[in-house]
Formats: C-alpha cells, sequence, structure tokens
C-alpha cells in the first residue's frame, strides 16, 4: 500500500511540475510511513514539508495543491493536512484487507523479495578460535550472524556465510602443547600440567584418541620434557614463557611431522565439534576458511609487497610496520617482526584483501566486543590496498552473562570451567536459544535468564509468539473435529464483515511485514523482528481471547479463520528467519 500512495504522489508531483509548480529538475524521495495516531489516518508523507522551499510556497499551501493533482483511487477514501503540512491518507477496508489475501497466496515467500538485489554479501561470524568447544558466549554472535545472514538472503541479496578457522599462531601451539601433555599423561607417566595450558576435558578426550590411534609413538621422557624449562607461576615464575618454552620442546622433541600429528588432532577435533555444534544450532555455513591457508599459499607475503610497492610500510628496530596513522588510526601496526614471523594483523591484512578478490561487493564481520580496536585498523589497510573501507561492515556483539536464579556464571576456556553452547542448548533448547540472542541490539549487553528461557508463560517472548502459531493449529484440528471445513475463498469473499479494531489492527501489522523484513536485513538488526513477532503474537491473543472462532455463522467463521491462518503464516515466516521452529502443538 505504501508503493501505491508514493505513486500517487509521484503523479501529482510531476503534474505540479507540468505546470511549474514545482522546478522540473526535482527528484524527490518521497517518504511514506505508517500514520503514528489511528485519528490522523492510515499513512502520512511529509512531502509538502520537503519541496515547501523549491516551490517557494508554505508548506500548507504546497500540500493542499498536492492534494488536489492526486489522482483518483479506489484504495483512498480520504485525503486531509495536519499540523504544518503533512498530508494523511485513509485507506478503505478493501485495501486494508487485501493483505490477508496477499499473505496466503505467497505463502512461505510472504515477505521475501520479489527480485535480486544484484549485491553478493559476504557474512563471517563466530570464527572462535578451534582451541576449545564453543561457550554461551559464542552463541550470541551465532544467533545474530545467522539472522544476519538470512534477513539479507530474504531481502534479496546473494550471501555467502563463512568462518574463519584460526588453526596458525600460538593460541593454537598452546591447545597442541596441552594435548601432548595430557598424552604423556594417559602414557602413565606423571607431570605437573602448565597452569597456563588448556585444562578442559576435552583436551583428555583428544589425548586419549590420540593414544588409542597411535599408541606410544609420541612419548618422550618427562624429565626431558622439562628439563631447563623457566618455572610456571605458581613456582615464582612467568607462566607466558613457562608454556612458551614447553611448545618449543614439543616440537623439537616430537619434530615437525608428529608435532602436526599432534597439533592437528586438537584442531581437527574441537573444529569438528564446534561444525556440529553449530549445525544443530541450525548454524550452517559454505565456507571455512583456514587462516593457515593465508600463509601456506603466499596470501600473507603477497598483501605486504602490495602495501610496500603502495609506499605504506617502513622498516625500524628491525621490525616492519604498516604506516596506518596515515589512514586514520592511532598508532602504527608491525605486520612483520624482526626475527620473520608475520603479525595477526598481517593475517588480518591478507584475510581481507583475499575477501575482496573473491568478488563480493560487501563484507560483513560479526565480531566480539573486545575486537572493538581492530576496526580501525583493518579499515586503515583496505584503504591503504586501494579498496573502499565502506564495503567493509563491523557489527560489534557484546558477551552475554549467563545467571542460573540470581548466581553469575564465571567463564574461562583455559580453566575449562565454563558453560558451553551445547550445555545451553541442552537445558533451555535451540529456540529459546536462538530467539533470546537476538531479542536485543548485538552492541548491548545482555543478560541471559535461564529460568525466564525454560517457563511456559507470556513472559517468555519465545513461547508466547509459538503459542499463537500453535493456537491456530489448535482452531484448525477442533475444526476437523466437527466436521467442518476452513473455505479460503468464502473467508476472503467476506473479509469486509471484520471490523472490530483488533481485525483491523491485525492486517495492519500483517502489511508492515515485507518492510520490516527489508529494514532489518538494511540495519543488520534482528531484533526489530524479534520485537515485531511479539508485538504480532500478543494482537492475535487479545483478538482471539475476544471473539470465537468456531461460529455457526460461515460466511465470519471463514473470514477469522483466513484472517488467523494469514497471522499463522506471518510468524511462522518470522520465527524461521530467526532460525527459531513454528510449532503446531505446545
Amino acid at each position: 500500500m505504501k508503493q501505491n500512495i508514493a505513486e500517487l504522489i509521484s503523479t501529482a508531483i510531476q503534474s505540479l511540475k507540468d505546470s511549474e509548480v514545482l522546478p522540473q529538475e526535482l527528484e524527490p524521495r518521497i517518504m511514506v510511513e505508517n500514520a503514528k495516531d489511528k485519528s490522523h489516518g492510515d499513512f502520512a508523507t511529509n512531502i509538502a514539508l520537503m519541496l515547501a522551499k523549491p516551490a517557494r510556497c508554505a508548506p500548507r499551501q504546497l500540500a493542499e495543491k498536492v492534494i488536489e493533482a492526486l489522482p483518483s483511487s479506489d484504495s483512498v477514501t480520504k485525503v486531509e493536512i495536519a499540523g504544518p503540512g503533512f498530508i494523511n491518507f485513509y485507506i478503505s477496508s478493501a485495501s486494508s484487507s487485501a493483505v490477508v489475501g496477499e499473505v496466503l497466496a505467497a505463502g512461505n515467500a510472504y515477505g521475501l523479495a520479489k527480485a535480486p538485489k544484484g549485491e553478493r554479501i559476504q557474512v563471517e561470524f563466530v570464527s572462535a578460535n578451534p582451541t576449545g568447544p564453543l561457550h554461551v558466549g559464542h552463541g550470541r554472535g551465532a544467533a545474530y550472524g545467522a539472522s544476519v545472514a538470512d534477513l539479507m538472503e530474504a531481502a534479496g541479496y546473494d550471501v555467502q556465510r563463512e568462518y574463519y578457522v584460526n588453526d596458525a599462531g600460538r593460541q593454537m601451539n598452546i591447545l597442541a602443547a596441552s594435548v601432548w601433555l595430557r598424552y604423556l599423561q594417559r602414557c602413565g607417566q606423571e607431570l605437573v600440567f602448565p597452569s597456563n595450558g588448556y585444562k578442559g576435558e576435552y583436551v583428555l578426550d583428544i589425548a586419549n584418541e590420540l593414544f588409542e590411534q597411535y599408541a606410544k609413538q609420541f612419548d618422550r621422557p618427562v624429565a626431558d620434557v622439562f628439563a631447563g624449562i623457566p618455572a610456571d607461576e605458581p613456582a615464582g615464575g612467568d607462566k607466558e614463557l613457562h608454556i612458551d618454552a614447553l611448545i618449543d620442546r614439543c616440537l623439537e622433541m616430537l619434530g615437525e611431522d608428529d608435532y602436526r600429528v599432534v597439533f592437528d588432532a586438537g584442531l581437527d577435533g574441537i573444529r569438528e565439534d564446534i561444525r556440529q555444534d553449530l549445525g544443530e544450532f541450525g548454524v550452517e555455513y559454505q565456507e571455512w576458511f583456514s587462516e593457515r591457508s593465508l600463509t601456506e599459499q603466499g596470501d600473507v607475503d603477497r598483501a605486504l609487497d602490495l602495501l610496500q610497492e603502495r609506499g605504506h610500510l617502513f622498516e625500524e628496530t628491525g621490525n616492519l610496520w604498516f604506516r596506518s596513522t596515515a589512514f586514520g588510526d592511532d598508532k602504527d601496526r608491525v605486520v612483520r617482526r624482526a626475527n620473520g614471523q608475520t603479525t595477526y594483523f598481517a593475517s588480518d591484512i591478507a584475510y581481507h584483501l583475499n575477501k575482496f578478490e573473491r568478488g563480493f561487493d560487501r563484507v560483513v564481520n560479526i565480531w566480539g566486543a573486545d575486537h572493538h580496536g581492530y576496526i580501525t585498523r583493518v579499515k586503515a589497510s583496505l584503504q591503504a590496498l586501494g579498496i573502499d573501507p565502506d564495503r567493509l561492515i563491523v557489527r560489534l556483539v557484546q558477551f552475554a552473562i549467563l545467571y542460573r536464579g540470581s548466581e553469575r556464571v564465571q567463564m574461562s576456556t583455559r580453566s575449562g570451567s565454563f558453560v558451553t553452547l551445547r550445555d545451553l542448548r541442552a537445558e533451555v533448547g535451540n529456540d529459546a536459544a536462538r530467539f533470546f540472542y537476538v531479542t536485543r541490539k548485538s552492541e548491548q549487553h545482555m543478560d541471559f535468564d535461564l529460568e525466564l528461557a525454560k517457563s511456559e508463560s507470556k513472559d517468555n517472548p519465545v513461547y508466547y509468539i509459538q503459542y499463537a502459531h500453535a493456537r491456530v493449529c489448535s482452531v484448525m484440528r477442533k475444526l476437523a473435529e466437527r466436521n467442518w471445513q476452513w473455505d479460503q475463498e468464502v473467508g476472503l469473499a467476506n473479509l469486509q464483515l471484520l471490523e472490530s479494531e483488533s481485525e483491523k489492527d491485525l492486517m495492519t501489522s500483517l502489511a508492515k511485514y515485507p518492510e520490516l523484513v527489508d529494514n532489518a536485513a538494511q540495519g543488520f538488526e534482528p531484533h526489530v523482528l524479534a520485537h515485531y513477532l511479539k508485538d504480532l503474537a500478543s494482537d492475535f491473543h487479545t483478538y482471539y481471547n475476544s471473539n470465537k472462532m468456531l461460529i455457526e455463522e460461515v460466511e465470519l467463521r471463514n473470514a477469522r479463520l483466513t484472517l488467523s491462518q494469514a497471522v499463522r503464516q506471518v510468524l511462522a515466516n518470522g520465527l524461521g528467519l530467526l532460525g527459531v521452529s513454528a510449532p503446531e502443538q505446545m
């Protein structure tokens, strides 16, 4: 309907141009909004306020001229001026109710873009280091990223979902050393496990699998392993020096080939666990991109060479630096250390160059809030490489704080005392987890209330929405029990019988859905859809509680059932975009 009204206004403006009331060169953007106050009609536009200055006319006077130039329309029953020059449109009942037929005709496709936008978008999210199972904090990034990707796809974008596997670097080496030391214990040796190693049960599981497959192939005397190693923190030493020395000893005693076997045992085991966990959570990726491949295929060196050719690198104190301050960063960044090792940032530069070379028009990175400082430097590197930094969109996700009762659960990946995403899903279910994670803006802090997520009450938003969907399905079952049938054609032909405010409100809400999906996609804001679904469910529960569905009067019964089925369809469509099921029974 908004589009129809915009076309009427456009025709009026062209008429005013032809009569020289408005300059010919004007190409205004016509904004039509839902009226906030029902007494002000159904839709409103501020076009007269926008064009008053170039028209050299008072806004209300221009509004009168616009109204006079509007072509007639069966959909519009009244047009009036309000306030300083707003134009309000009142829509006929037949036009308002037409959305019910549109919803049922489109079915699962209602709300989806009618034409592709012709833009390739990559959404990269979660990308947690494969050093342990995903915890509840990662779950928020997973739910948010998956919903953003699904919304963008619904809005007509060609979307690729990617997980960046950090399979190189110090943290992975700490994991490898941790697995090997647990493996030595499995071989029957006694040792003091490093305070900075990974201590979770999953490390023991990987070590046990390594032993089952390779027996004692990687067994080495513990006395030799720890000989000359700097003291650990509990013994008065430095935990970082201690673990780094153990990593070097691990590589030295195993040799490159055997070290790679141990390293890959940790990497592959955890990566597959993450893949399975996310898959069960309804999160799938088209690409699992290896950080290690950037080095092995020479992408890192090539990216640095490009920056060097453009004059953006310099040497100082033996290190190679990127002059990121020239592009708004607060300090320059090391990309290659004096020992020849490239930095994490160098890999980030190469990775983002790789993304855009794959042909994506825009890239959406969904990072944890602790990565805020990375945004400026990565955008700086893109600009230095000749890539428009605005093509990179970064959304930060705040950590989700889990409460069990009134007690906050502390989490640490190293110590192993964390609640995994799998644990959370087992306790509250996928639906509650997916929905709760996206009910707030991603950059806002979130307290995850376990008791609320499990409750079967209207205070639990996901339960409340799913119950509205199930209620419609229940009505249809009861209809069949009476040997009655829902006649959609009769229902559509008698929608004029639905005259109550609650029925009109439902139709208005249904009509808003396609635009809301598009807006949520453009703003990367799935919480907007979550709130819409809660409001729609609330409106339906109010309607259901005040109107009998299974009445003797055939025309009115089918009209109410038809409206209810349209509500059910939109609830199902919206929940689907958030990765939440739409149950038929509860």
